[in-house]
């Protein structure tokens, strides 16, 4: 990033067209001989999952009314014999780049709900709710009134406006 304000470079454009020579003077300054001229890198296989390997993991412990949260997040795992033997034990929250999750419990997805302690109402709820729509409004004051919640530091950030990359053209 200082090369590129050193450069005056502030468009994606003007990044692009400067990587070429920054990466030429980069390789001149630092670049240094491999010991071993042989390639060894190995072609990738269908049993190579990418996907998998770029996740973050975290462990939660699931509770009796099998439940656990994530990033508050509230996830409510969908009542089975399997989830009924996970009840105490701790469960892997699996947060794929991609922004999908699972949560497992011995290697297999088990089914959840989630639950939002974030979320926010808005105006179209509020007016879309013809029995609710009063106590909605008085919630939508109250939390207009608090300042806005935040993910825990923990897991990830995917968010588009927290990457600072320019593309390779």
């Amino acid at each position: 990033m200082k090369e590129l304000r050193l450069a005056g470079v502030s468009t994606m454009e003007a990044g692009n067209a400067f990587l070429p020579t920054f990466m030429a003077d980069y390789n001149a300054r630092f670049a240094k001989v491999p010991f071993n001229d042989k390639n060894l890198h190995r072609p990738m296989t269908p049993r190579d999952r990418l996907d998998e390997a770029f996740t973050w993991r975290a462990e939660r412990t699931l509770s009796q009314s099998l439940t656990l949260q994530y990033d508050n997040i509230l996830f409510m795992i969908d009542p089975s014999e399997f989830a009924q033997a996970a009840i105490g034990q701790r469960v892997e929250v699996v947060d794929f780049p991609d922004g999908r999750l699972e949560v497992r419990y011995k290697g297999r997805s088990m089914p959840y709900r989630t639950f939002d302690k974030l979320r926010r109402v808005t105006e179209t709820a509020v007016l879309e709710n013809k029995r609710l729509g009063g106590l909605l409004t008085l919630i939508r004051q109250s939390q207009q009134s608090e300042p806005p919640g935040m993910r825990t530091s923990k897991g990830p950030k995917r968010r588009d406006q927290d990457r600072h990359m320019f593309s390779v053209g």
